[in-house]
């Protein structure tokens, strides 16, 4: 597996992220991993897509114009080609439009990594899969939370990032691999 001529999206790495009002997150490497990544597509001079998350909501942690929708220190001076901003899960319902500007490049290759694992990683991975790209998630460089849902179930931060390598992997949507299979390759 080769990722010359792929983009590299860099999904929702924003300050209000450590707002402990998420819980407890898994994989306390995911910065260090993705500042990785963003050193190897700059190194190969590959076009680097940061993606920002603009809440609509005042009271989110991600609000536009508040510190928290800021970008983490380990991707705010990356050098990009673009800067999407969204305001739902998936990168490609964003301004401005990411399918348009992939394919006005012909990049057919993606590696997404960043926030959350389980919510606008793996949706712009799925919406990527299903737009007929070739999708390469490095599980090690996201991260998510803890998660409630019907009648009181719960799963671990760590059991939603497995439930998302087996829907993107297992579904077709993405190749899930690591950091160091991405870097090395």
């Amino acid at each position: 597996m080769t990722f010359d001529s792929s983009a590299l999206i860099v999904i929702d790495v924003q300050q209000g992220f450590d707002d402990p009002a998420w819980g407890t997150r898994d994989n306390p490497a995911a910065e260090t991993n993705i500042a990785r990544l963003v050193a190897a597509w700059s190194d190969a001079a590959r076009p680097i897509v940061l993606v920002r998350h603009d809440s609509t909501s005042p009271d989110s942690p991600l609000a536009a114009g508040t510190p928290g929708n800021a970008l983490k220190p380990v991707v705010a001076e990356a050098p990009h080609e673009l800067l999407v901003t969204k305001q739902v899960n998936s990168a490609f319902h964003g301004d401005p439009d990411l399918h348009a500007w992939l394919a006005a490049r012909g990049i057919r290759q993606l590696v997404i990594c960043g926030i959350q694992t389980n919510m606008c990683v793996e949706t712009t991975a799925r919406v990527g899969g299903n737009l007929g790209y070739e999708v390469t998630v490095p599980l090690d460089a996201t991260h998510t939370f803890g998660l409630e849902g019907p009648g009181g179930l719960r799963l671990s931060a760590g059991e939603l990032a497995r439930a998302t390598a087996v829907n993107l992997d297992g579904g077709g949507f993405a190749h899930v691999v690591t950091t160091d299979d991405v870097v090395g390759a």
